[in-house]
């Protein structure tokens, strides 16, 4: 069990905007299922044990295959994802790598398959996840047994 601080007890008001912003997010025409696969996969990328742990539940939950959630990180390589799954997951994966910046490609792409309002969801839901796994990361979160 990590002995760092827990930001909710010492920092509650952040926490509370976090929460405001993650309850933003839920409140969004996102599906739940492209929410789970944008906070699975930018969370494997981040090495966020405790969300990735969480969010394979929620996904399995909200009627996502285990095939699914473990070819996530190679779904380039698979057949598993349909078109507008592809977008998102690119878009997650550049977003969360940001020192390599979005390519217009990728951009493209995301605003080819999404109307502006659920380009502009996924991308807050994406910039979320990444606060989520960094707080999880630095604070020491693990996921229970």
């Amino acid at each position: 069990m990590s002995n760092r601080i827990k930001i909710n007890e010492v920092s509650p008001a952040g926490y509370q905007a976090m929460l405001s912003l993650e309850n933003y997010i839920e409140s969004t025409s996102l599906t739940k299922k492209h929410k789970e696969l944008i906070k699975i996969r930018a969370s494997q990328i981040n090495g966020c044990a405790y969300c990735i742990n969480m969010h394979t539940i929620d996904a399995r939950e909200a009627g996502e295959t285990e095939q699914r959630i473990y070819a996530l990180s190679a779904w380039r390589d698979t057949p598993f994802f349909d078109e507008q799954e592809r977008a998102l997951l690119a878009l997650t994966e550049e977003v969360t790598l940001i020192s390599n910046h979005v390519s217009d490609a990728t951009y493209n792409q995301a605003a080819k398959v999404f109307d502006r309002t659920y380009l502009a969801e996924l991308m807050m839901a994406i910039i979320t996840i990444n606060a989520w796994n960094r707080i999880g990361i630095a604070t020491g979160m693990e996921p229970a047994l």
